[in-house]
């Protein structure tokens, strides 16, 4: 069970053993004012009051220590982020979708049949890449190439950042391009080019979503080849400061949900994830 894991981590001790430490100190100050103010009210038999001070004290370390459902409410700006485990397209929320710079679609010879965008294609267009390509060509229309390349499939090429958006009633679906295509279509893309896309998402998101919840999955990896320089726990911490950072300017939604895969979710340190979201309250 994934409690485990959790209860396992040097991170979820030092926080019990903290906390359990410092409830001894709060009971022993209080028994110590309370034995000066009235003497002889405690029991010279103290035996009960020390268990019951180790009991009580143990138990609010394990109420503070305890893992949660990841998640952290913020006052300024008034949003909260949370970390889910499961299936992108099982969220309420306008998604996002993750895309090259060429908005390939052809499935599997070029965008792989395991990605979000291929899920995205069967899942809410029913396989259709006709409609799916018809819809991405009215959302790019109003942008601007940047150049072609000689490769198989689209050739056309648009700029690092750029957000087609596809609306199906009142939901969006943000394409956001942060990857680029070579001539053999290997996908390729830098943090760089992430952190420099996250800023055009969430302008697209403030737009668009009309303060609604958004779920994005955990980008970085898959034909991208970022896993090894940008794994989940630090995609995840990349997501979510971005996410503040570009908040701090203007509300962007009410929250942002980051949908991690159950393999990449069991993988984490939440406990540290839930540490670094809260460590992203002003100070």
């Amino acid at each position: 069970m994934e409690i485990w894991k959790d209860l396992k981590t040097t991170r979820f001790w030092r926080h019990f053993l903290v906390a359990t430490f410092s409830a001894i100190g709060f009971f022993a100050v209080i028994l110590g004012l309370f034995d000066v103010i009235f003497p002889d009210k405690i029991p010279h038999e103290r035996v009960g009051v020390t268990v019951g001070v180790v009991v009580a004290s143990l138990a609010y370390g394990a109420f503070q220590s305890w893992p949660r459902p990841i998640q952290e409410h913020y006052s300024s700006p008034n949003v909260k982020i949370s970390l889910v485990k499961g299936d992108l397209f099982d969220q309420d929320g306008h998604l996002v979708i993750g895309m090259c710079t060429t908005f390939d679609t052809a499935i599997p010879d070029i965008i792989a049949r395991s990605s979000v965008q291929s899920q995205f294609l069967d899942r809410i267009y029913a396989g259709s890449v006709a409609e799916l390509d018809a819809q991405l060509e009215r959302a790019l229309s109003s942008h601007q190439t940047v150049g072609q390349i000689n490769k198989a499939g689209k050739q056309e090429q648009y700029a690092i950042g750029t957000v087609a958006v596809l609306r199906e009633h009142a939901r969006r679906y943000f394409c956001v391009a942060y990857t680029a295509m070579n001539e053999r279509n290997e996908a390729r893309g830098t943090i760089d080019d992430i952190w420099r896309s996250l800023d055009s998402l969430w302008k697209a998101v403030t737009a668009e979503a009309n303060g609604g919840r958004v779920c994005i999955p955990v980008i970085g990896g898959g034909q991208s080849r970022l896993s090894q320089i940008l794994p989940a726990q630090d995609s995840i911490r990349f997501i979510a400061m971005s996410f503040m950072l570009a908040s701090r300017n203007e509300k962007i939604c009410d929250e942002l949900v980051i949908v991690a895969r159950q393999i990449d979710y069991e993988r984490l340190d939440r406990l540290e994830i839930q540490s670094f979201l809260k460590s992203l309250r002003p100070s």
